[in-house]
């Protein structure tokens, strides 16, 4: 039932009255540069990198200092205002979108690297900080940061812990959680909480690797304590044609079942090839169903060693083309298609969804033909590109918000690949996090029991449910509405999967 005129007169004046409000309480603790809240002002933060979903805050808060992020989560926790962090906004869930009755705090100028120590191989950064920037800055000492999500050049650290983000390197050298030694932040009272250290072990319950991944639920991350790693003598990569595309899904298998671990195992099939060859030009073969990429770091020797082992198992499972990257500048060429292919998707399409989810490796090739029926199924076309190593898919979803009916039936499209992920034996996240994005098929995966723990663990820090609420767990009227809808819609794929 639509609101009547009055109704919707009587919200707006309240919300004007409550932006107010909120305004002047923050403008009492932050300078007033530092205070957004006109509608031109705030309307860049209305969404992140999932652009489908939009809302504009109350206000935003740009604070400079660690008082003044205390400031502001005191002064809200005591209005009862909501809270969403947010970094550089590079996210593809929804989990920086604003709450329209609450507060965005950007955290965008907290970008100081504040300790480098070569020695023990480690960096103090603020939750700001580019992701590219700590590798940048550790260069000269022969260190890099591993973890190396596709928008390392914008996204930040305190992003990537909220994520608990990956990279097409993160079968080798792990995710964000493998990775990060210590976190600081504030609680939603204005409380100072430090989880994990700078030893290899902290006392107590293992906080820190709930506070990874926990999409801003929890805490306000404000600075982190990462692990550097030395930066290869030598990495050379390969680039694997294949004309089937379950050849290429047992060939990953097989590098694996081999003994060897990649630097870096992708795969592409052949729509994203060659979107991204239009792009970047990197010499993809366009004639495969599907290409790999492995690479191999270490010694030249180590190197050596191992890109004759990958190449003989990728020839005994069928590769038809296997080119080896001869030089530096061929490597990085052959990677600058996977690092490009969201945009090069943006190319060829005015929207495009791209999901996350993640399926044992040996059911690569099952998803990809179960993704090109779903193509037919909802007349939308499905570009493919995996962290193929460990399983986590990306697919980009092309259609056109602007045409009636896309946008429902590209997410009905995605959630019927998160539920088929699930189906085999997989997980409706890697990387990416649920945000708003994923909350339904949440109800698929995880029983009302589940979810009700995860409160649990949000409840405890934040026994008002002020930070990021309304996402990633999702309610039981939720899950049951969304169950009766499926049923009613004869839409589900897998029925026996539903915990409703």
């Amino acid at each position: 039932m639509n609101a009547s005129p009055s109704q919707t007169k009587h919200d707006l004046q309240t919300r004007s009255e409550r932006q107010l409000q909120v305004a002047q309480a923050l403008s009492a603790v932050l300078p007033r540069h530092a205070v957004l809240w006109n509608a031109e002002d705030t309307t860049p933060y209305e969404c992140d990198g999932l652009t489908a979903y939009r809302e504009r805050p109350l206000a935003v808060a740009l604070p400079e200092t660690y008082a003044e992020v205390q400031a502001v989560l005191k002064t809200c926790h005591a209005l009862d205002v909501p809270v969403v962090a947010r970094g550089a906004g590079t996210g593809l869930s929804g989990g920086a979108m604003p709450h329209k009755l609450g507060v965005t705090l950007s955290l965008a100028r907290f970008n100081k690297i504040l300790k480098l120590d070569p020695v023990s191989r480690t960096a103090v950064v603020q939750g700001g900080v580019r992701n590219l920037a700590i590798s940048e800055a550790a260069a000269p000492f022969g260190l890099y940061y591993a973890p190396d999500p596709s928008s390392q050049i914008a996204c930040t650290i305190g992003g990537n812990v909220a994520e608990n983000s990956g990279g097409v390197h993160c079968l080798k050298y792990g995710l964000t959680v493998h990775n990060v030694l210590k976190v600081k932040g504030f609680t939603i009272e204005g409380e100072e909480v430090e989880f994990g250290s700078d030893a290899l072990d902290a006392a107590g319950y293992d906080l820190l690797s709930i506070i990874i991944g926990s999409e801003g639920m929890l805490a306000v991350t404000t600075e982190v304590t990462v692990r550097l790693v030395p930066r290869p003598q030598l990495a050379r990569c390969i680039m694997a044609s294949f004309d089937d595309l379950r050849k290429a899904g047992d060939a990953v298998a097989a590098v694996i079942a081999a003994g060897i671990i990649p630097a870096g195992l992708e795969m592409m099939d052949k729509p994203m090839t060659a979107a991204v060859e239009d792009f970047v030009h990197a010499g993809y073969d366009l004639s495969a169903a599907a290409i790999l990429l492995c690479e191999s770091d270490g010694t030249p020797e180590e190197v050596g060693e191992e890109i004759g082992r990958m190449s003989e198992v990728l020839r005994l499972h069928g590769a038809s083309a296997i080119a080896v990257s001869q030089n530096e500048a061929e490597r990085l060429r052959f990677w600058s298609g996977r690092k490009n292919a969201f945009p090069a998707s943006g190319r060829i399409s005015p929207d495009y969804m791209c999901m996350d989810s993640t399926i044992p490796r040996k059911r690569l090739a099952d998803i990809l033909l179960a993704i090109a029926g779903m193509e037919k199924k909802y007349s939308l076309r499905c570009c493919n590109v995996f962290h193929a190593g460990d399983g986590n898919l990306h697919p980009l979803i092309l259609f056109d918000a602007n045409d009636p009916g896309q946008l429902q039936r590209a997410e009905a499209f995605g959630a019927e690949i998160l539920e088929t992920s699930v189906a085999m034996g997989g997980t409706i996240t890697g990387e990416h996090g649920v945000g708003v994005e994923k909350l339904n098929s949440m109800c698929v995966q995880f029983s009302v029991q589940e979810n009700e723990q995860m409160f649990g663990v949000k409840r405890a820090f934040d026994p008002k449910g002020l930070l990021n609420p309304g996402k990633v767990i999702p309610t039981l009227n939720r899950c049951v509405e969304y169950g009766k809808k499926l049923v009613r819609g004869g839409q589900l794929a897998h029925p026996d999967l539903p915990r409703f």
